[in-house]
């Protein structure tokens, strides 16, 4: 079967087409990356819940910050979302032309409204 597709010039990669590589891409692989990014970000609040001292990731997330680390972690993670939002939106063209630089942008605005001032990225982690 493959050398027959192969002689007909329909690309072939282990028996497989093209149409059953990009099915097994998005119904498979797609899935399974926004898994591992999901579990990932819920190891991350688990640690920084544990760090300030709750019991739960739902009350970390309802108490109002109450440091400036935990301000700053706030700040970041609300344009996480904005820009993980933006990036569904429109994908391809604008990851490069300005989602990122919007995050950092928006970061330091934000850091400035909330009187903590430009924090240096490169800085170790306080606590």
């Amino acid at each position: 079967m493959a050398a027959a597709a192969a002689g007909k010039g329909v690309a072939v990669f282990l028996g497989f087409g093209i149409a059953e590589l990009f099915l097994v891409t998005v119904f498979v692989i797609f899935p399974a990356v926004l898994v591992a990014i999901a579990w990932s970000f819920r190891r991350w609040l688990r640690r920084l819940a544990t760090r300030g001292g709750h019991a739960t990731i739902g009350e970390y997330l309802r108490t109002p910050p109450r440091s400036d680390q935990e301000r700053q972690d706030s700040v970041d993670m609300a344009l996480k979302g904005l820009v993980i939002c933006l990036l569904g939106m429109i994908f391809p063209p604008a990851v490069l032309l300005g989602i990122f630089p919007l995050f950092y942008g928006g970061r330091k605005l934000a850091y400035a409204w909330m009187g903590l001032g430009l924090v240096d990225d490169a800085e170790p982690p306080r606590g």
